[in-house]
């Protein structure tokens, strides 16, 4: 049986086709072939039980042939690497059509006698079964040829082509896959080292000089007699502060992405109200031109991180600060209410849209409506993933009457399964 595959279909291309083929694609796939140790042995025994004196494992695209895997003993000269010009071969309309083509005698052969392949290759006999692998894509050809006529076109013998064919394809995509977790695996580890890098640069490198502006521009406040001075002083040392807070956010967020998650260590606090005074202060003197008004009734010891809720409020005061309407007070509340630590921030001004709301906690995200788009957009991201760490939740309420209102509310008192121990808040959990 000689099957004749329809020639005039066309062959798609497009750019990730030409990147799959390549002349380093195809070197590289020539390198892939020549590491499966069976091909040789694949070959030989396709020779030993057709009688076929050459046969190959060839890279097939739409301009090239390139040999990947030889076994000759008809002398044909060609070796791993070397190409013929593909319209020479009748490769080019097996992978034309994706089915295969036989010749048994090709001069006494009806359609292929006066073809130019065996007459240019003064071949009789020629197989060629396409290559697919299993997940699509066409690599190539299984050739064989001989100078001699061969039924090659046996339904059993052509079984036997097409399934060492689909043995080979199996082969490719098992090495193509395990090279590609070896790069993986490599890209991860220098992503991994990468990150050890810049977490070490933000946690010691920045942070280190930046904490001598903040104690240089602290003593200059305090000693300066000239108030523009001083003013100048307490600006800079504002800043020092607003960018170790920025360092904070960014270690906590890249922290989590590594796996090591966003830490809590709860356990309980006597004055939580103390060290939350302390950082409405630290604003108050940062920011004398906006007011902040504070309602801090704690009276007994607080289930808690001490250093996180100041973070949290830290953060939520910033964005008051950054978002509010400048004219109106900043409103911060905090107590223990229906069993929960209820920390609540509230600014005025123009309401928070929708769509922001339902993205406001997402890293990176930053409200399209405000005039300035200052910060990462990840303090309030790590204010919901604190919370969350204390098992607790943060909402935004926003109207044009009502203003905006951020709320963390934080369970009272938190299980023994966490007080006193560190809690790990992974990203996705």
């Amino acid at each position: 049986m000689d099957e004749r595959p329809d020639t005039s279909a066309p062959l798609a291309a497009s750019g990730a086709a030409a990147a799959i083929d390549s002349p380093d694609a195809i070197a590289h796939d020539v390198a892939v072939v020549g590491r499966l140790e069976a091909v040789p042995r694949l070959l030989e025994l396709l020779c030993t039980v057709t009688g076929m004196g050459f046969a190959a494992v060839a890279r097939v695209t739409d301009a090239t042939w390139t040999a990947c895997a030889i076994h000759d003993n008809i002398e044909f000269g060609m070796t791993p690497g070397g190409q013929l010009d593909l319209r020479s071969t009748l490769c080019f309309e097996s992978r034309a059509a994706n089915a295969p083509i036989t010749i048994d005698h090709a001069s006494v052969d009806p359609h292929y006698c006066g073809h130019h392949t065996p007459k240019l290759y003064r071949i009789e006999s020629y197989v060629s079964v396409p290559i697919v692998l299993p997940s699509g894509r066409y690599f190539g050809n299984l050739c064989a040829i001989d100078p001699a006529p061969a039924q090659v076109s046996d339904p059993k013998t052509l079984a036997i082509f097409q399934g060492l064919a689909g043995v080979i394809a199996l082969q490719l995509e098992s090495e193509l896959e395990r090279e590609q977790d070896k790069s993986a695996l490599r890209d991860a580890k220098a992503a991994s080292e990468l990150r050890e890098q810049f977490i070490a640069i933000l946690g010691h490198d920045l942070r280190n000089p930046l904490h001598a502006v903040h104690i240089a521009s602290h003593l200059l406040e305090r000693r300066l007699s000239d108030p523009a001075l001083a003013n100048m002083a307490t600006r800079i040392k504002v800043n020092a502060q607003r960018m170790s807070r920025l360092i904070d956010d960014v270690l906590d967020f890249a922290r989590a992405r590594l796996g090591g998650g966003i830490g809590v260590e709860v356990k309980s606090v006597a004055d939580l109200q103390g060290a939350l005074l302390s950082v409405v202060q630290e604003f108050r003197e940062g920011q004398p031109d906006r007011q902040i008004l504070s309602s801090i009734s704690l009276d007994g010891p607080v289930f808690c991180d001490e250093h996180r809720l100041q973070q949290v409020l830290s953060n939520l005061i910033g964005n008051a600060v950054t978002h509010g309407a400048a004219q109106s007070p900043i409103s911060v509340a905090v107590n223990v209410s229906d069993d929960h630590l209820i920390v609540q921030v509230h600014n005025e001004g123009e309401p928070i849209t929708e769509e922001s709301r339902r993205r406001i906690f997402e890293p990176f995200w930053r409200r399209s409506t405000a005039a300035d788009r200052q910060g990462l957009g990840l303090g309030l991201h790590i204010c919901a993933q604190i919370a969350r760490a204390h098992g607790g939740e943060i909402t935004v309420w926003s109207t044009t009457s009502a203003g905006t209102t951020f709320t963390v509310r934080i369970p009272q008192p938190i299980g023994d399964y966490i007080a006193g121990h560190t809690v790990a808040l992974r990203e996705g959990i």
